[in-house]
């Protein structure tokens, strides 16, 4: 049975998120559809990162099996034909057969995410649903000063969604950096693996830094709390980015 590796990139706007669910649409129903529209087979796609509804991917990967065996550029022309024709914000960048021990979340060695603010007065227009819009100036320094103190291994309850279902909360962060390019603020997050809602989470918090309203021993203090509560507002979805999937 030849298994393929499929690159994505969405627009998570119209999705309950990555993750197949009862009475919502999904980016995994959604690509499953388009597969079975092809050929003929009902499969059940695995995805390296489970995003949330309104979150978009550059770089997502997912993998599937197939009984009849198809060059991997048809599998990705069909699918792309399908999701055009169901009017799909999703788009298949690339298809390739992988080794049958491949899996696009076991395999994985790290994720990286992207997390974009548009930092002025006036709000976006043609990035709308795809940035988030903070009017407050934000000190970009300060908020990497403050993101370094998550980076290494943690426990992250803190930054940790309630409905997060991974056994540990512990987690190594290997990248949290802050930079500033004219209005937009830019959050690059990397790592192995992430807890539901740890990158947000950890966006508002260090927003909360930006804005002046805490400081990098805060950032410490809530870290070092494992509490919830502790945690800043955690961002809206639609700035974050899931960029790339190292194997």
């Amino acid at each position: 049975m030849p298994r393929y590796r499929i690159d994505i990139e969405y627009d998570g706007g119209a999705y309950a998120g990555w993750q197949r669910q009862s009475g919502h649409h999904s980016v995994q129903a959604a690509i499953e559809q388009a597969i079975h529209a092809f050929s003929g087979e009902a499969v059940t796609i695995r995805g390296a990162g489970r995003t949330d509804a309104g979150v978009h991917a550059r770089g997502q990967v997912a993998h599937f099996d197939l009984e009849r065996e198809w060059q991997a550029s048809r599998v990705m022309a069909a699918v792309n034909a399908h999701l055009v024709s169901a009017g799909e914000t999703v788009s298949v960048l690339a298809a390739s057969k992988a080794d049958a021990d491949f899996d696009a979340r076991f395999s994985a060695t790290a994720r990286h995410y992207l997390y974009r603010i548009l930092n002025r007065r006036a709000p976006a227009a043609l990035e709308r649903g795809h940035i988030w819009h903070v009017a407050k100036k934000l000190d970009a320094a300060a908020m990497h000063e403050a993101a370094q103190v998550l980076v290494g291994q943690h426990d992250f309850t803190t930054f940790r969604s309630v409905q997060c279902q991974a056994k540990s909360p512990v987690k190594t962060l290997d990248q949290l950096d802050v930079t500033r390019d004219g209005d937009l603020v830019e959050i690059r997050a990397s790592a192995r693996s992430f807890l539901h809602n740890q990158v947000r989470s950890m966006v508002g918090t260090i927003k909360r830094v930006g804005e002046g309203a805490w400081t990098a021993a805060d950032v410490r203090a809530a870290l070092e709390a494992t509490d919830r509560s502790s945690c800043g507002p955690v961002a809206p979805p639609q700035g974050l980015y899931l960029m790339k999937v190292d194997y």
